[in-house]
């Protein structure tokens, strides 16, 4: 069995942002949010890392974070583009929006070999995330399933006050399985609770804040890159008549598809740490505070990449 690598979805617009928010630092030594991740990443026992980005941001990408890491782990890119699409389709007439987290994964698909883990290049997901992570793929392999896991976080430790966020919403059944996940691309925090909305903010629906929610860090064998890819040509075919500018293929779609047909489990690995993320610009004050905490409490080198050469 292969060791497990790491998938770093890094080619996102930062559209709500206003920028590259990717490579925005936040750590007393200038780290930006996934310098911490990795970290956590590499003392769970990855050792290699795939990055996901546009072609057009390779250079300041490579300056800001890769080839600072190609010190301590073996460091690959791949290129998400808009036209890599299956046969017989093409780009939409003004479509600029990328298509999604399983196209993300997808432009991967020719460096993956094995298991991998998959997470978002803004998100702070802390080092619990990352050692269940690693145990549970450096021990499961598929077998009559595909047999998948994700992290699981309470709502209330992934929301900002800043704004809307998109989590997937879980639920599992008694043994911790994923039963299926829900895309709520609209959560808000209000004074009485946590709510999202479908309808553009007409009516809402209060969501737990314990609610197990996905950040999207998923662990995989190869055969998701398999269904993945023979399933996209079918999304196309049906989502693109409806919303050809906007809709995007997401990785709970297929995960989701994969559980109803019987194909798959996913076990829900739960953490109890805290989400930090970027989301708006709004939201980098208080992730640099919280690095900062953690830094001076020990859980961090204050100086992250030399204390590993």
């Amino acid at each position: 069995m292969n060791k497990p690598v790491l998938v770093v979805m890094a080619a996102g617009m930062g559209s709500r942002y206003g920028g590259m928010k990717q490579i925005d630092p936040v750590g007393p030594g200038g780290e930006i949010i996934i310098d911490y991740s990795i970290y956590d990443a590499h003392r769970a026992g990855f050792e290699t890392v795939i990055f996901i980005i546009k072609k057009e941001t390779e250079t300041i990408f490579r300056e800001a974070i890769g080839d600072r890491l190609s010190k301590v782990m073996q460091v690959k890119y791949a290129f998400q583009q808009l036209d890599d699409l299956p046969a017989g389709f093409t780009v939409p007439e003004g479509r600029v929006k990328p298509w999604g987290t399983s196209h993300a994964v997808l432009a991967a698909r020719h460096l993956i070999d094995g298991p991998f883990a998959v997470i978002n290049a803004d998100d702070y997901y802390g080092p619990e995330a990352f050692r269940v992570m690693y145990d549970y793929l450096s021990t499961h392999a598929d077998d009559e399933k595909y047999r998948y896991c994700m992290v699981g976080y309470q709502l209330q430790n992934t929301v900002t006050e800043n704004g809307s966020v998109s989590r997937g919403v879980c639920s599992t059944d008694e043994t911790g399985a994923l039963c299926s996940v829900t895309e709520r691309t609209r959560i808000e925090t209000f004074a009485d609770g946590i709510k999202y909305t479908e309808d553009g903010g007409e009516s809402w629906t209060a969501l737990p804040g314990d609610t197990p929610v996905s950040m999207n860090l998923w662990g995989f064998g190869r055969s998701f890159i398999d269904e993945t890819n023979t399933r996209f040509a079918a999304f196309l075919q049906q989502n693109l008549p409806l919303n050809p500018l906007k809709c995007e293929y997401y990785l709970p779609f297929v995960v989701s598809q994969l559980i109803e047909e019987g194909k798959a489990t996913v076990q829900v690995l739960r953490s109890g740490d805290k989400w930090y993320g970027v989301t708006y610009k709004e939201d980098k004050p208080a992730v640099v505070a919280a690095v900062r905490q953690m830094v001076e409490s020990g859980l961090y080198p204050r100086d992250l990449w030399g204390s590993n050469q």
